[in-house]
């Protein structure tokens, strides 16, 4: 996995801790179509799968940083609809090619989709595929299969 775009904030961070692990709230989506299959992306030079998603930026409520992610990296305007997890700990460390080291806090919303049309707002995104609840994709980070499951128990966040 290659390095990912980073903001001002963020870039300025690592210019002080170098590849030393940071913190990094984080926000994901999951979006379904009209046949109730899950949208996933694939950033370019990497096989596995992932969420729309993105990180907090100071002083942004989560809320707006999944629609601007969601935005940026998609084309498509969404609303947030409900929390389906909030995940974080050793399993969602990642070390990138370039040798830097993160751990994400991940809060991941169930999203409704407003309007818009897939596309690669941003040059992050190789492809898009909606994929059904039975065939998920081998995902970059181990979310818990359970909040793809559209008939879970309702109103039952995931934490993790």
């Amino acid at each position: 996995m290659n390095s990912v775009p980073m903001s001002e904030y963020y870039q300025e961070i690592r210019g002080k801790v170098g590849s030393e692990l940071l913190m990094m709230p984080s926000v994901a989506a999951v979006i379904r179509n009209k046949e109730d299959e899950i949208l996933f992306i694939r950033k370019p030079e990497e096989t596995l799968w992932g969420l729309p998603a993105g990180a907090i930026e100071p002083g942004e409520r989560p809320g707006r940083t999944i629609r601007r992610e969601v935005y940026e990296e998609t084309g498509l305007m969404v609303n947030p609809t409900s929390i389906l997890g909030v995940f974080g700990g050793g399993r969602y460390r990642y070390e990138y090619n370039n040798g830097d080291q993160i751990e994400y806090t991940v809060i991941v919303f169930e999203c409704s989709i407003i309007r818009g049309t897939l596309r690669a707002m941003d040059g992050e995104v190789e492809e898009f595929k909606f994929f059904k609840e039975s065939e998920l994709p081998e995902m970059a980070i181990p979310y818990p299969v359970e909040i793809f499951k559209k008939d879970r128990e309702v109103a039952k966040t995931i934490f993790e």
